[in-house]
């Protein structure tokens, strides 16, 4: 594996775990006021703005070697991690037409990555 789709490997996951905090900073201010200043504050929310910042920092990085075409599609990945992480940790659904699409996702993906 090359350093380029290693640091692809590190845009993705980044980009999951500022997800993951946006969902719980928005979680955490419907709990509280939940106004959208409040929101915006939230240790959470700021963490995860600043790994979304890092992993399109990482992202410009694995596109110097990897071609847009093939790099963009790859992301998808989160795709299916975010959906397992949102039922597992929020309680979102996960019923089979989703189990589907991310079957889809997945084929996609490695479809799309080998071509490379």
């Amino acid at each position: 594996m090359t350093l380029a789709w290693i640091t692809l490997a590190a845009a993705i996951v980044t980009s999951l775990v500022g997800q993951v905090l946006l969902k719980s900073g928005a979680a955490g201010s419907v709990a509280a006021s939940g106004s959208l200043l409040d929101q915006l504050f939230r240790w959470q929310t700021i963490i995860g703005l600043g790994a979304y910042g890092g992993a399109a920092l990482l992202y410009i990085i694995a596109l110097r070697r990897i071609p847009m075409s093939i790099a963009l599609p790859c992301t998808a990945a989160s795709y299916v991690v975010i959906a397992l992480v949102g039922w597992s940790m929020f309680g979102e659904s996960l019923g089979p037409q989703k189990i589907a699409a991310i079957g889809l996702i997945c084929a996609g993906v490695v479809l799309l990555a080998t071509t490379a």
